[in-house]
């Protein structure tokens, strides 16, 4: 992740025209999920949003920003730095992420809510704990200076005996959020920036976060493009897909009626958690609102023969795995 810091006395002016969402709701010491778009309302990428204080702000996305947000910056009294290198993140997740925290003395962590912040003295110096992660379960990130990070690694890793903390790979992580039903940049969608295409880029709109576009809060980058598309819809929707039987339905593509090509699948596997066989796939906009008829082509490879499997499929709510604990507050051992 690449993190961004941006101060000033413009910083709340200079969020609210960058970002779709009305970023002067968030309040200090509270953390928001967040897109920025081109002028063409087509998303540049998602992050996370950290109100560490009145006129301070730290963005996290997954692509540098660094000239976007500079571009972006002119004439609003803000600076923008990367401070990516200057700041160790670290996640802990999981039903017993809390407990873990309470037995390496993060008093009182129980009782932070989810997007809220905390900061705990450690070593000398300053642990910032946010409830929130990448997986949909209980868990949050911790954030401290880089000299901390192997001291904060082992005092994590001293809780193993009881707490079974095991450290995971991009894999593992990438399993939880779909199963959280999260989208990722350059997965389910390209980054503007990126697209070599112009078709491939989508919208917020597009994505399903209809919810993150506020137009009443005045103007930001691409709201002349989102407001005509809102008039006349969009072309795509991101869905969440039941695909039958058991074999994930990577890279599919979906037809309606098995002969009519409408999306393909953008993210899926075996869900271990939800007993399901689970995608997220992007499909023209007229399809996503009934959802019938819908049909995965699936190949596999067998022992170098490939095979194709026609499943049928059904749109389905996000997320595909929500636990009461994500929210509980206080948070319980598990």
């Amino acid at each position: 992740m690449r993190k961004y810091r941006i101060a000033g006395a413009g910083a709340v002016a200079f969020m609210n025209r960058l970002l779709t969402r009305d970023i002067g709701k968030l309040g200090a010491g509270r953390v928001a999920y967040a897109v920025w778009c081109n002028d063409a309302g087509k998303v540049i990428d998602d992050g996370t949003v950290f109100r560490l204080g009145e006129n301070e702000f730290r963005l996290c996305a997954q692509e540098h920003q660094q000239c976007w947000l500079e571009d972006s910056a002119i004439g609003f009294d803000v600076t923008v730095e990367d401070v990516t290198e200057a700041v160790a993140g670290l996640a802990l997740q999981g039903p017993l992420s809390c407990a873990v925290l309470r037995r390496i003395g993060l008093d009182g962590i129980a009782d932070l809510k989810p997007f809220g912040i905390a900061r705990f003295p450690f070593e000398g110096g300053e642990l910032t704990v946010s409830r929130t992660g990448f997986t949909g379960d209980l868990g949050y990130e911790l954030w401290v200076d880089p000299a901390l990070a192997l001291v904060l690694w082992d005092r994590l890793m001293s809780a193993n005996p009881d707490y079974r903390v095991v450290p995971v790979g991009s894999q593992a992580l990438n399993m939880a959020r779909i199963e959280a039903g999260f989208i990722q940049t350059n997965t389910d969608f390209v980054a503007a920036d990126f697209a070599v295409r112009p078709d491939r880029q989508r919208s917020p709109f597009e994505l399903g976060l209809d919810w993150l576009v506020d137009f009443r809060k005045g103007h930001f980058i691409g709201r002349r493009a989102l407001l005509r598309e809102k008039e006349t819809g969009p072309r795509w929707r991101l869905v969440g897909l039941d695909v039958a039987g058991n074999k994930p339905a990577r890279d599919a593509l979906i037809y309606r009626g098995k002969s009519r090509q409408v999306g393909a699948v953008t993210s899926a596997m075996w869900s271990p958690t939800a007993k399901r066989n689970i995608a997220l796939a992007v499909i023209e906009a007229r399809w996503a609102d009934t959802g019938e008829g819908l049909w995965a082509e699936i190949y596999l490879n067998r022992e170098l023969q490939w095979k194709k499997i026609e499943a049928p499929c059904r749109i389905v709510p996000r997320p595909f795995f929500d636990p009461p604990r994500r929210r509980a507050t206080p948070a319980l051992d598990f």
